[in-house]
């Protein structure tokens, strides 16, 4: 058993995957081994997060999930009973009607004396401990729509509103484990208020690490109880700490590429000037080691030297070399950016489209025949949506994007033939016939105005640097997330900051 850390690359792996791979492990073991460990690896992961609870209480379905509980509660009773500790189990399921591993593990659970209640405790404080053993990957795609039994809720109600810690057995209860949403008669209130956990079981799962997940799970830990993936193919990795890019003494500013942001509204436009998104860009690009920098705001006005930034080479946008440079293009672009992406699109070798760009290529389909062209002629793009961007790109809905992120950054990345950053809690990057990855770096942090267009122009820098796209993508995702979780708590992270903290590295 490990915790899981950002900086591992690890495989995920979807609900029928992880189906199969226990029942080939359950196939080559003795009946009941598996949850015997999985019981096992819960009640010592519960005693060394709370090693002072006086009370434990355990929510138990009436699945194999539960039994899991069970034979953890089972161990706990015996280990803690002599020094005082109260380990109360309410269990949803009735004996004859339970899985026959699930059957075993309540008897041995009533053998042992463990104390069974029909409703969730009354009281408890921060010291003790929950444990959600409720439903784990039992929650199956066609169960979503059923109301909660009331027995279920009020188990869920109390966990979500419990000052105690939580931990989750294999998934937190009501979330589903390919898409990291709640169903939808099972989603919490409000976010959970007391530090959470989650024991994940023989596989770790794409749940875990986008959408609701993160803020559901908490700290993930990971226990395979001794079985293997053997040849399933994951569905998604975590992308792990990108590697070092080493510069050799012998280079100069040639060697690591030219970057040019096209961005930035003026006031003239619309009354909005946005100049500042560009602009954030570009200080993004030169502080992750982009050779040169230029920055064409689109104002229709003089271009005045940055004298915050001198670095960066203020142009107009007629007088790029647009064939010679890696493009980041959109952002703050409103809607003057449109009329640009014609050429951008033909000429640009490299190129980062986000924001504005998005917004005009999903308003006009020659715009997006040109960009699905792009790739047969081996000329790499990244897509950098959010949610509602993503939806306008697809035709659907942004709770749509958000309850299948992963589906929809590959229809993003399969549309268009290009890379495609489906950004938000658990970021998706996708490229055709790759395996996506998710993005365990990042926190709250990042949620202020100008972030996105700091993850752009490190993402052009990145992509400048030559090599390939998706890798690029996933470590700027990584890097730009690392970020933000290595922030100092008492500094405010605003986007300007951010970009200045970013290293070639």
């Amino acid at each position: 058993m490990h915790p899981v850390t950002t900086r591992q690359h690890l495989p995920l792996f979807d609900l029928a995957a992880t189906r199969r791979i226990e029942a080939a492990a359950a196939a080559a073991l003795p009946a009941h081994t598996l949850m015997q460990r999985a019981g096992a690896a819960t009640a010592r992961l519960a005693r060394a997060l709370a090693p002072h609870a006086q009370r434990i209480w355990i929510a138990c379905g009436p699945g194999n999930n539960g039994g899991d509980g069970l034979e953890a509660a089972m161990h706990l009773h015996q280990n803690l009973h002599r020094h005082g500790v109260a380990v109360t189990v309410t269990w949803l399921g009735q004996p004859d009607r339970a899985p026959a591993d699930a059957q075993r593990s309540w008897q041995r659970a009533r053998d042992a004396g463990v104390s069974f209640s029909d409703a969730p405790p009354t009281r408890l404080d921060a010291r003790d401990l929950c444990i959600d053993a409720l439903l784990g990957i039992g929650l199956a795609p066609e169960d979503a729509p059923r109301p909660a039994d009331a027995r279920l809720r009020a188990c869920l109600d109390a966990l979500h509103a419990s000052p105690a810690t939580v931990l989750c057995v294999d998934l937190p209860s009501g979330l589903q484990t390919d898409t990291g949403q709640y169903a939808a008669t099972l989603a919490p209130a409000a976010l959970p208020i007391a530090p959470r956990h989650t024991l994940s079981l023989l596989t770790l799962k794409p749940a875990l690490f986008t959408g609701a997940g993160r803020d559901a799970a908490g700290t993930v830990w990971h226990d395979g109880l001794g079985a293997t993936p053997g040849d399933e193919p994951p569905c998604a990795w975590l992308p792990g700490l990108p590697a070092a890019a080493a510069r050799a003494h012998a280079s100069h500013k040639g060697s690591y590429g030219d970057v040019a942001v096209v961005g930035g509204e003026g006031l003239a436009q619309r009354g909005m000037g946005m100049g500042g998104a560009a602009l954030l860009a570009g200080s993004a690009a030169l502080h992750a080691g982009a050779g040169r920098v230029l920055v064409a705001l689109l104002d229709g006005g003089a271009q005045p030297t940055d004298t915050a930034q001198p670095e960066l080479m203020l142009r107009r946008f007629d007088t790029l070399d647009l064939p010679r440079l890696t493009v980041v293009c959109g952002c703050g672009g409103g809607m003057a950016v449109a009329p640009l992406l014609p050429r951008v699109l033909a000429e640009a070798p490299r190129l980062v489209l986000d924001a504005d760009a998005l917004n005009a290529i999903a308003a006009d389909s020659g715009l997006q025949q040109q960009l699905a062209h792009r790739a047969a002629q081996a000329r790499p793009t990244v897509l950098t949506p959010h949610p509602l961007e993503a939806a306008r790109l697809l035709g659907c809905t942004t709770a749509e994007v958000q309850a299948r992120r992963l589906q929809a950054a590959q229809q993003l990345a399969g549309r268009f033939g290009c890379v495609a950053v489906l950004k938000g809690s658990g970021s998706v990057i996708a490229a055709p016939g790759r395996t996506p990855a998710i993005n365990p770096t990042g926190n709250a942090r990042l949620a202020t105005a100008g972030t996105g267009d700091v993850l752009a122009g490190l993402l052009g820098a990145r992509l400048a640097a030559g090599g390939d796209a998706f890798e690029a993508a996933c470590a700027a995702c990584w890097q730009h997330g690392h970020a933000a979780d290595t922030w100092p708590a008492p500094r405010a992270l605003t986007a300007s900051r951010l970009a200045r903290a970013l290293s070639a590295g």
